[in-house]
């Protein structure tokens, strides 16, 4: 069950670095890789053990300069449909404005936990002047610097008490979500799979209202399908397509095993194609890249290979990932999705024994150990394999702490070079022997 924690509020208010705090400063804990693309609006955080997804919805408004308030007032509408506490931000310094008013009233109709965040509460002058924002009837206020930290440790201990407790599925089947922005496709292909011949799917109601679970079991495959497409209730604002897709991409991702990324041949990857590809490795969930509507495309004889280099020098450093090339109208390659994904799904779950894994590495480790730092050397005795959803390896040596970013990456490509890791998030440790 994913729990999705969305900021809103007028322009200028702290949204962002509010985001950032949540997300980015906490890198010992969250793993954020260098790469992402930096219009990122979305991203992982963790406070005492609770895992959850922030979400920016400042990143959203078009052109700041003019503010869009009907594209805010939307945002608020679908935050207050599909996350799970609602953080609403406010300004101590320009007291309650009109904006804020109108904000306020949308989120007390809501029937999700909000949160009044009052920011630049910098000094103990302007938490009196704070108090003023009790006038928007939503309860308790909290007062925080965004830019400073002050209050977010109090703020969260409160917010996490309205998460739902993450269960473990009953249903042992591997699921795959099927995932892209609007328009790629995501219906069509699990039509494609699913035939006319819908008796045998069996829908269940999800475990969140609104992505649904299909099974799926012929052809010698028995999955769940989780379809983010097209099942949203319309209501009466006009929706903004992008957030609302992106929202519903992030509970389905967090449901998943294996996630397929559906991108559109013509448009190429975009940015959001990209954010949503490291959301799913940092949750580490497997991954393969579907590239529809190819029959668009003019071919030569190189035109798959330059395309796959494009995606994967995008989606660096994480590249080792299987990319198929489909057209779901002319019925090309849809079978092989779901071969793909179930080789994924495998290699997500292999496990490799550990005298298989010392007689491989340990000699590649003897031939390129690492760069010694200071004089000292590092010297690795043992690898092994720890349990866990997505393939870990432990290295044990002498002095794990002069380790450096670069052999992670080195070890991680020759763990990949010698098993069958492929779509798979690899994670390497190095620890005290």
């Amino acid at each position: 069950m994913s729990n999705i924690v969305a900021i809103v509020g007028r322009p200028n208010v702290g949204k962002s670095t509010l985001y950032n705090r949540l997300t980015e400063t906490r890198k010992a804990i969250v793993d954020d890789f260098s790469g992402v693309t930096r219009d990122r609006h979305y991203g992982v955080s963790e406070w005492t053990d609770h895992h959850f997804t922030v979400i920016d919805t400042g990143g959203y408004v078009a052109n700041s300069e003019d503010v869009f308030e009907a594209a805010i007032r939307e945002q608020v509408v679908i935050a207050i449909e599909e996350a799970s506490v609602i953080l609403f931000m406010v300004d101590v310094t320009t007291g309650v404005t009109d904006l804020d008013d109108e904000i306020a009233s949308l989120l007390r109709k809501g029937k999700k936990p909000v949160f009044v965040v009052v920011n630049k509460v910098d000094n103990h002058a302007l938490q009196s002047d704070a108090t003023l924002f009790y006038s928007l009837g939503l309860g308790e206020i909290y007062n925080i610097s965004s830019m400073t930290g002050s209050g977010t440790g109090e703020l969260l201990d409160e917010v996490v008490k309205h998460f739902e407790d993450e269960f473990p599925e009953e249903n042992a089947l591997p699921k795959y979500a099927i995932v892209g922005r609007p328009n790629v496709g995501k219906s069509s292909i699990i039509n494609a799979l699913l035939g006319k011949d819908r008796n045998i799917v069996t829908p269940i109601a999800g475990t969140t209202r609104d992505s649904i679970h299909i099974r799926y079991n012929q052809y010698g495959h028995d999955f769940m399908l989780i379809d983010t497409a097209g099942l949203r209730k319309k209501t009466k604002v006009k929706e903004n397509i992008e957030f609302y897709s992106v929202m519903r991409t992030i509970k389905a991702l967090e449901e998943a095993d294996v996630v397929i990324l559906m991108i559109d041949a013509v448009e190429g990857i975009e940015s959001q194609d990209i954010n949503i590809f490291h959301l799913a490795e940092k949750n580490k969930k497997g991954v393969l890249i579907v590239v529809n509507k190819w029959d668009l495309i003019e071919k030569n004889n190189k035109t798959v290979k330059v395309f796959e280099e494009q995606i994967r020098q995008k989606l660096a450093p994480f590249s080792d990932v299987p990319i198929v090339f489909t057209s779901v109208t002319e019925k090309q390659r849809v079978l092989k999705v779901i071969d793909t994904a179930n080789q994924v799904y495998e290699n997500r779950s292999r496990k490799i024994p550990t005298s298989k894994l010392n007689d491989i590495m340990l000699p590649i480790i003897e031939n390129y150990p690492p760069p010694s730092i200071k004089g000292k050397y590092v010297k690795i005795k043992y690898v092994t394999q720890i349990a866990g959803t997505s393939p870990m390896f432990a290295f044990f040596c002498n002095l794990p702490q002069y380790v450096k970013e670069p052999y992670y990456r080195f070890i991680e490509n020759k763990l990949r070079e010698n098993f069958e890791l492929s779509g798979a998030t690899v994670q390497v440790w190095f620890r005290q022997k």
